[in-house]
């Protein structure tokens, strides 16, 4: 069986991290994209269980209960979690496991999984930034002040990640994160490496 592996990509919103994890998804065969649970209202265009899963207050508390969360967080007054069954299926079938979180979802998801390799994706400055989340036209520009700081708040954070991408040209940003991704089964895994030893250590006898 193929080794699965677990990539966790954030970064501001308007960074560059949806289009990435499409690159991604166009390039790599076997991977399975979390696929967050959120309290917000959907956005135009997204769907309930290909973007999202879109649930009320009262079923997110209850997951949380239930320990259905491999990491949650509450983010610009919104909840988000990450549901732990299907990530363990993936893992299970050796497919590359890939999560679209912030910060605070990259710290649950590496303390659950110490081996994960994660990516912080960023602008080469707050301008480029604001310039692209005004472009989407989606939000008030009081959003976009909140997101802005939002952003710099992750921004402290980099050092926690194994990798920094600064998506100023895409097509670069693209090879990237592709090569990162192709790599990931040969990381390092602490359990298969103690597996390994072992057995060759049985052999010896």
């Amino acid at each position: 069986m193929k080794n699965g592996g677990i990539l966790i990509l954030s970064g501001p919103s308007g960074s560059g991290k949806s289009t990435l994890c499409k690159y991604l998804q166009e390039n790599i065969p076997d991977i399975y994209f979390s696929i967050s649970t959120t309290t917000r209202a959907p956005r135009e265009g997204e769907k309930n269980g290909k973007h999202y899963y879109f649930v009320s207050q009262v079923e997110f508390f209850n997951d949380i209960k239930e320990n259905k969360f491999l990491e949650w967080a509450e983010v610009h007054g919104n909840h988000y979690g990450t549901s732990l069954g299907p990530i363990q299926e993936a893992l299970a079938l050796g497919k590359l496991v890939v999560f679209d979180v912030d910060v605070q979802g990259h710290r649950g998801i590496k303390n659950y999984y110490a081996g994960a390799c994660s990516v912080f994706i960023a602008t080469k400055n707050k301008q480029v930034l604001k310039d692209r989340l005004s472009s989407r036209q989606t939000d008030s520009e009081e959003t976009i002040q909140l997101r802005l700081m939002h952003a710099y708040n992750e921004m402290k954070h980099i050092k926690e990640f194994d990798y920094l991408i600064i998506n100023d040209d895409i097509t670069t940003a693209k090879e990237a994160i592709l090569c990162i991704a192709k790599s990931l089964p040969y990381k390092q895994d602490p359990d298969n490496s103690a597996r390994l030893c072992k057995e060759w250590l049985e052999n010896l006898s």
